[in-house]
């Protein structure tokens, strides 16, 4: 079992960058594979980035991709979300997520372990 916590959310500008971070509990954090997610008001949760185990692979949503880069430090117990050129769309709550297998995938039901999540909010 892992816990995640969230955190780096606030407000920015767009065009601005933040950096989220994602806190994992247990000594397995390097057997999973992460992702982050966002849901904004009133709409689905949607897919963002993900990560591999071994960190050789990742993924990016297709409304983010060239904006943003997921990274991990197994040392740390800690993936990241650097996000640039924010916008104003970009707005929502941030969950990471972590599955049980080396491989990444983008599917929300794929994932077994949630955050509750980090708050953006991207004003013009």
């Amino acid at each position: 079992q892992v816990q995640l916590v969230e955190s780096g959310g606030g407000s920015v500008q767009a065009g601005g960058s933040l950096r989220l971070s994602c806190a994992a509990s247990g000594r397995t954090f390097s057997s999973y594979a992460m992702g982050w997610f966002r849901q904004a008001p009133g709409k689905e949760r949607e897919f963002v980035a993900a990560i591999n185990r071994s960190g050789g692979k990742t993924s990016y949503g297709e409304l983010v991709k060239g904006r943003v880069t997921i990274s991990r430090d197994d040392a740390k117990n800690t993936v990241y979300l650097q996000m640039n050129s924010l916008k104003t769309e970009d707005t929502a709550i941030y969950y990471c997520a972590a599955r049980s297998y080396a491989m990444l995938i983008t599917a929300i039901l794929g994932y077994d372990y949630w955050g509750q999540g980090t708050r953006v909010t991207v004003s013009s």
